[in-house]
């Protein structure tokens, strides 16, 4: 999920055959946790000089051992940005050059590690290149087809039947008291069909690793990726008689936007996204990227495993706090289940190099994280999408994330085997990426919530899949027709690495 220019992403623009755009990373928003500033000066004898970095450091034990942790990371050279002592994670900024391997020694801390291998600096924004929008001539022919039941849009939303969520919005649309939280690029929450539906209240900008709830701060800016308003689109699109018609057109829906202009996502925004959904009783999180700046984040490596904890104590607060959380399986092809895999894009803030990692190791974060549904692409014929990855034991359920239309074309009366979606300035887009089939599997976790209200978060993860069609191994998968096979597909027709459970079911979820 990921970041701007990389192919890491889980974000897919194919225009013409496959040429695949890379997803975003983004910058978590802040949450309400406690912020405790230091009165005490750096040690002279600590240098400061060097560039100015992010870190996080994770806390064991309790508030003495936190405050005690707190004033050696001043003594250390650092500053406290924002403390997260509901899970024992703080945010320090600091130029001393040895300030992780030296706060690594304090007693009362488990680990500690840079948040990315770039400095902090000024931000800048990036070219993400041409859109599909919606041309009017499909725009009219759409609004002629659509029945007084449907949106102006909706004959175009091949993935909305492929779920049941046609039907599933005959006898419920959702509700009000539900909200789905879009850890992403920002939200325009201005759009028509999203306006209806925007939790403010729930909403923030997580960006520096600090919750800012300024108003409109969690709006995407005028160069920045409209990413998170398309997925919020698939999720909570109103049924208002205008544009596009939501997966759960009823329940709300709320931005926290924690990517940088650059598009990266980097973990102390990323924890503050989590935080902050769960301190505002959000249902359900949807995450359609990766953390920033590894593909692949190793728990061997004192950086990069530091990283990983915190990334896995926030999204465990949310769930005890009730949320469910989703996240996009990502679009590189490859198999998340594999013994090894090369990785030759981290970190994508200053210059790769070519590794080779386990996965199981070294996990794609969040999706891997323990607890987090993974969710699989598919594309309008009901195939594995072909930039989806794939793993059996890793991707726990499927949905539509749209695929090359020379690939998997849609029926009549859709024209586009790409994701149609709400953009920023009440405009529509086509967009493909398994970015795009998380918000599927969000929606379609939102009904259930609807339906069972108190229903806790093992019973809506276990509803997901129980619910879910059976789809079995697509065998032999050559999705271009040149003879090679493209994947294996290993597993049987209940549970595979390809869909998971199978594919979400919208109907089911609003069925008493």
């Amino acid at each position: 999920m990921a970041h701007l220019g990389s192919g890491r992403g889980r974000v897919l623009a194919l225009p013409a055959g496959l040429a695949l755009t890379a997803s975003l990373g983004l910058l978590p928003m802040g949450t309400a946790a406690s912020a405790a500033p230091l009165d005490e000066a750096p040690a002279a004898a600590v240098a400061t000089n060097g560039p100015k970095m992010s870190y996080v450091v994770n806390v064991t034990g309790g508030h003495s051992t936190a405050k005690a942790v707190k004033k050696a990371i001043s003594r250390a050279g650092g500053t406290v940005v924002i403390a997260y002592d509901q899970i024992g994670v703080i945010v320090v900024h600091s130029q001393n050059p040895d300030f992780a391997k030296t706060i690594r020694g304090v007693r009362g801390v488990q680990s500690a590690g840079a948040t990315r291998t770039a400095p902090l600096a000024a931000q800048r924004t990036t070219d993400i290149g041409a859109e599909q929008p919606l041309s009017a001539a499909e725009a009219r022919t759409a609004a002629a087809r659509a029945d007084g039941e449907q949106d102006p849009f909706e004959p175009l939303q091949w993935d909305l039947p492929a779920i049941k969520a046609d039907k599933a919005h005959e006898k419920s649309l959702g509700s009000k008291k539900v909200t789905v939280a879009v850890l992403d690029t920002g939200v325009d929450d201005t759009h028509p069909d999203l306006a209806p539906n925007f939790d403010r209240r729930a909403s923030a900008n997580c960006v520096t690793g600090a919750p800012d709830t300024t108003d409109g701060s969690w709006r995407p800016g005028p160069t920045e990726s409209d990413h998170g308003t398309h997925v919020a689109g698939t999720i909570a699109a109103a049924k208002n008689g205008v544009g596009i018609t939501g997966v759960a057109p009823g329940v709300k829906v709320s931005g926290i936007k924690v990517s940088n202009p650059d598009g990266f996502f980097y973990t102390e925004s990323v924890v503050c996204g989590f935080i902050w959904a769960a301190e505002h009783g959000v249902e359900v999180t949807n995450n359609s990227y990766y953390v920033d700046p590894w593909l692949y984040t190793c728990k061997n490596d004192a950086d990069q495993g530091a990283l990983v904890e915190a990334l896995q104590r926030a999204t465990r607060y949310a769930e005890r706090k009730g949320a469910v959380n989703v996240a996009a399986a990502g679009n590189s092809r490859t198999d998340l289940a594999a013994d090894e895999v090369t990785d030759t894009t981290s970190p994508n803030d200053t210059t790769p190099v070519e590794r080779v990692v386990d996965p199981s190791v070294c996990p794609d974060v969040p999706t891997m994280l323990d607890g987090v549904v993974t969710v699989s692409a598919t594309g309008a014929k009901g195939l594995k999408s072909s930039y989806s990855n794939y793993g059996l034991g890793v991707v726990d359920i499927a949905a539509p994330g749209g695929d090359s239309t020379a690939y998997q074309p849609p029926e009549a009366p859709a024209t586009n085997g790409l994701i149609l979606s709400t953009l920023p300035g009440g405009k529509y887009g086509y967009k493909a990426g398994t970015s795009m089939a998380s918000p599927h599997a969000a929606g379609v976790a939102a009904l259930i919530r609807s339906t069972r209200p108190h229903a806790s978060v093992n019973e809506v993860k276990s509803l997901l899949a129980k619910q879910a069609d059976d789809m079995a191994c697509t065998a032999p998968y050559d999705i271009n027709g040149d003879g090679t096979v493209d994947a294996v597909c290993e597993g049987g027709k209940r549970d595979n690495g390809f869909y998971g459970k199978g594919m979400v079911d919208a109907l089911d979820a609003v069925r008493r």
